[in-house]
């Protein structure tokens, strides 16, 4: 076994293994395209069902008000208190550790900013002529919700999932390096910089190139939030 074998330009490197080899020769480019899949998924996943949740909790909060807001805005006043690192330890001792507990633990984690986001807007909107008119004419609230005041709050649903989504990977990269994430054999960008901790030393490229991968696909997502902020906020499109 090439256990290992430095990247590529290196000595003993080999075109075969552009990036080198782990400690079990497993070719480290591989491993890191490969975990790619479970770190996007995650991502992906969590930003739909957390947005969905933060959504349906915004607009009951900031439709019905009082009872509705003062429950729902409890909840989540109590959720951006609790340590998230708490939260993922405790539904691994539950439902035991992988992909589905690091959805999970991401989601509760993740819509709060959408509940709030949501409520926010809605409360300007519902004074607005166009809601009046709607409710004047018999429209129900959930016709209303969806059909009105929905589609204006999808650009800025759009925005802020996108910046979502990069901190959802970090997120996951997280739990899997505490190993509450992907389980071997299956690699992810976290678990891979959690086999090379104690070896960066003497094979650094195991660790760099994955953590590596993980600041690329973030940054570039938030190059992308950026830009989608910039076309859809029409103030700064008026710049």
């Amino acid at each position: 076994m090439e256990n290992f074998r430095p990247l590529l330009g290196f000595p003993g490197g080999s075109i075969s293994h552009p990036l080198g080899t782990d400690g079990l020769g497993r070719d480290v480019f591989a491993r890191i395209v490969y975990g790619a899949r479970p770190s996007l998924l995650v991502g992906c996943i969590s930003v739909i069902l957390a947005g969905l949740l933060g959504v349906i909790a915004g607009m009951l909060a900031g439709y019905f008000g009082r009872s509705w807001d003062l429950i729902l805005m409890g909840i989540a006043d109590i959720q951006l208190g609790f340590p998230f690192l708490l939260m993922a330890i405790t539904l691994a001792a539950i439902i035991g550790p992988g992909l589905h507990t690091a959805i999970l633990a991401l989601v509760l984690t993740g819509w709060v900013p959408y509940a709030r986001l949501t409520r926010a807007e809605l409360l300007s909107m519902r004074e607005q002529q166009f809601v009046q008119a709607a409710q004047a004419t018999g429209g129900s609230p959930l016709h209303i919700m969806v059909r009105h005041i929905l589609p204006n709050l999808i650009p800025t649903l759009i925005v802020v999932a996108t910046f979502s989504f990069a901190q959802m990977i970090i997120l996951e990269s997280a739990l899997s390096f505490l190993g509450l994430g992907m389980q071997p054999p299956q690699p992810s960008w976290g678990s891979m910089l959690s086999d090379a901790r104690n070896y960066l030393t003497t094979a650094w490229w195991t660790g760099v190139f994955p953590g590596v991968a993980i600041v690329a696909t973030v940054l570039s997502v938030n190059v992308i939030g950026e830009r989608l902020r910039e076309v859809l906020d029409p103030r700064l499109r008026g710049l």
